[in-house]
């Protein structure tokens, strides 16, 4: 039998949150985004050395840092059926608000939330599907420019 070189039920990029905090970590993903526990991994200190969940279709990894480890924050885009349920849900779980949601000129609604750990999560919706023409009108509306947050002279086209 050939070995698959990528896991069942992982996808090719697996994002690896490292924290101080591993578990607490676990439990607000649990109770921010649904996320699964996959299993985990404690050494004898207690601390997670391993530990898996599966939030929807995709799976993240953490663990915890050792003491002298620099603070090293993820930022993690998260697409979700109804970004504005999972954000309050998010906010119920302990995240605070970093934007609220707002429609992208992209065709994303999409709003950022900090963990307890200092990780940003951007959760966002597709509600739209828009080519690049209109991309590319929409970032000069004042509407979109505010959502986005860049004056017109940074602007880059969403790719």
């Amino acid at each position: 039998m050939k070995v698959k070189p990528i896991p069942e039920g992982y996808g090719a990029v697996t994002p690896f949150i490292i924290v101080k905090g591993a578990a607490q970590l676990l439990d607000f993903m649990t109770d921010a985004f649904g996320a699964e526990e996959m299993g985990r991994v404690v050494g004898e200190d207690g601390s997670i050395g391993h530990a898996g969940t599966r939030i929807g279709d995709s799976v993240v990894m953490t663990f915890d840092a050792k003491a002298d480890w620099p603070w090293t924050p993820s930022f993690l885009p998260l697409y979700v059926e109804d970004g504005d349920e999972v954000f309050r849900q998010a906010l119920k779980a302990g995240a605070t608000s970093v934007t609220e949601m707002t429609n992208m000129p992209w065709g994303d609604r999409v709003g950022r939330v900090r963990d307890p750990f200092g990780n940003l999560w951007w959760i966002m919706t597709r509600i739209e599907d828009v080519d690049e023409e209109e991309i590319g009108r929409r970032y000069g509306q004042p509407e979109y420019v505010d959502a986005i947050g860049v004056r017109p002279e940074r602007r880059v086209l969403h790719t």
